[in-house]
């Protein structure tokens, strides 16, 4: 077999955001279908004061792949030092039958899409039919993805927008309405929580950023930010009442949202996760009042079957370099 090398650029290129959406949808369902291998991901911290690389990887038995990301951040001297962003990522994806490498490919666009998808996969699945106003509090990178794949599955007529940084804020503002012809309300997280019914919080805040009392009744919550034990944006009482639906229970309660809600005891128990409500074994929304919270901290599934649309979508169009990678004698 040979490997094929997809560039960033090619990746670029190959990325639809329809094709993300049914490749993290199926990866929800296999995850809950015992179609999953997923081990712990594993963290290197190096000599730059902050800098690390993870280790995500993956087996999907329904398609027969294993993906191996690896995701470096913190770098900060590498743009003046070796003219390098201080991010990168890196995605091999391995033939599950006969273990041969079927393709490295850039990685540091797919983590941003499937991340989008996955907030666009539960808004499907739980907000309300009518939900036509999103909120965004935080508007870097990953607010705009949310808004690139909530187009997707729903018509959006306003978007509400908070940030602590103006510069920030303006530019996703012109970026909104020059990409989607969108125009953004922009206020206070207070005011942007109350407009919504979708509310979709992407920020490193390490503290409550959301209230209960600013949410209203119906909202659906899409949760991004915490996916480490540290962060924080949701206000436990906001689970007290609400449908919780997570993307993995053993993740979400040890690094999520969720593990603040069952330390302030506002959360028992086992939580619904998503792929069980896609299934049909769980219920999601049960009505128009109540507020559903999405709690997503990023499985490896999802780059498995993310990369593995990638790499289909790849040679059908016949882009990438290939090689052979262990020669005929390996």
């Amino acid at each position: 077999m040979e490997t094929l090398l997809l560039t960033k650029a090619q990746v670029r290129a190959l990325l639809r955001m329809p094709d993300v959406i049914d490749a993290v949808e199926a990866a929800f369902r296999a995850f809950n279908s015992d179609q999953v291998e997923q081990p712990d991901y594993m963290g290197l911290h190096l000599a730059p004061k902050g800098a690390e690389i993870d280790f995500k990887a993956a087996l999907d038995r329904a398609g027969e792949m294993v993906s191996l990301k690896a995701s470096s951040g913190g770098f900060r001297d590498n743009p003046a030092r070796f003219g390098m962003p201080n991010g990168m990522g890196t995605v091999l994806l391995f033939d599950a039958r006969s273990g041969a490498l079927a393709c490295v490919m850039d990685g540091s666009l797919l983590t941003g899409f499937r991340t989008g998808a996955a907030g666009a996969v539960s808004a499907r699945a739980l907000a309300r039919r009518d939900a036509h106003r999103v909120g965004v509090i935080g508007t870097g990178t990953q607010a705009r993805m949310q808004i690139r794949a909530l187009r997707e599955v729903m018509t959006i007529e306003t978007v509400h927008a908070a940030s602590r940084s103006p510069a920030g804020l303006d530019a996703f503002c012109a970026d909104m309405q020059g990409e989607f012809g969108l125009t953004v309300v922009t206020g206070s997280p207070e005011e942007v929580a109350a407009a919504a019914d979708i509310l979709v919080t992407t920020t490193r805040a390490t503290g409550v950023v959301v209230r209960a009392d600013w949410v209203r009744p119906g909202t659906h919550i899409i949760a991004i930010g915490a996916d480490q034990a540290d962060k924080q944006e949701l206000d436990p009482d906001l689970f007290r009442d609400a449908r919780i639906v997570v993307d993995s229970q053993a993740q979400c309660a040890a690094k999520g949202e969720l593990q603040h809600a069952l330390r302030a005891g506002t959360a028992d128990g086992l939580q619904t996760e998503l792929g069980e409500v896609l299934l049909g074994r769980k219920p999601g929304r049960q009505n128009d009042t109540q507020i559903t919270i999405f709690d997503s901290t990023g499985m490896a599934i999802q780059d498995t079957t993310t990369a593995a649309a990638i790499l289909t979508r790849a040679r059908a169009q016949g882009i990438g370099t290939s090689f052979n990678f262990f020669g005929q004698d390996g």
